[in-house]
């Protein structure tokens, strides 16, 4: 039995940074309670909760009397931080995505992703940080954009694959941190857990034909 790398989250953008990487694999999205600890920081935040989605699909991998050691989920959790500290993860309804704009809008925040690899009972996992500015956004053009149903699952409210780019005015750092998968760390810790990451790349038709990014069954 080969080896085979499973992705831990629903996302599309983080489906879409896997793709582009060259990656072979599967889906199988975590399902965790991702409410913080008090006191935690966002680093702390974006770090457990990527470990702990990787750690709940190999779990479930295991459970399904799979091979622990021939399967490497990938975990990963991102979140904004405000010029005034505060954590923003995905809006809740338009009125907190209008007041997460509200104080993103002309101003420079931060974006943390963790991201975690799980295999064969080993771990690893990694911090990426990037510093993003947004410019100034009119409020009817606040309402929208969210009209538009994109800032419903992002961080923050806005996505730097889609619409939300008009908004952006600098990014400092790791442009696929911002979107959800910084790939130079998922790079570095494949490599480390001891995956041959070249093993997983091959022409876009073989990618193709064997279903790279489809949804595996539980």
């Amino acid at each position: 039995m080969k080896t085979r790398i499973v992705l831990a989250s629903a996302s599309a953008r983080r489906r879409d940074l896997m793709r582009q990487a060259g990656f072979d694999f599967r889906i199988s999205p975590a399902d965790i309670d991702e409410t913080p600890h008090p006191g935690e920081t966002p680093c702390d935040l974006v770090l457990r909760l990527a470990l702990g989605k990787a750690r709940a699909v190999a779990g479930k991998a295991a459970c399904s009397g799979q091979d622990d050691r021939r399967v490497v989920v990938v975990g990963a959790d991102t979140v904004v931080v405000s010029p005034s500290g505060d954590v923003f993860g995905k809006p809740t309804d338009r009125d907190n995505f209008l007041a997460m704009f509200r104080t993103l809008a002309g101003r420079r925040h931060r974006v943390l992703t963790g991201v975690a690899v799980v295999a064969g009972g080993r771990s690893r996992t990694a911090l990426a940080e990037a510093g993003v500015t947004l410019r100034d956004v009119p409020e009817p053009e606040m309402a929208a954009y969210w009209a538009t149903g994109e800032p419903r699952d992002k961080a923050g409210g806005y996505g730097l694959q889609g619409l939300g780019a008009i908004f952006v005015r600098a990014i400092e750092g790791s442009p696929s941190a911002v979107i959800g998968l910084p790939l130079d760390e998922l790079e570095r810790l494949l490599t480390e857990i001891g995956v041959e990451t070249w093993r997983f790349r091959g022409p876009r038709r073989q990618r193709r034909r064997n279903g790279a990014g489809s949804k595996l069954e539980s």
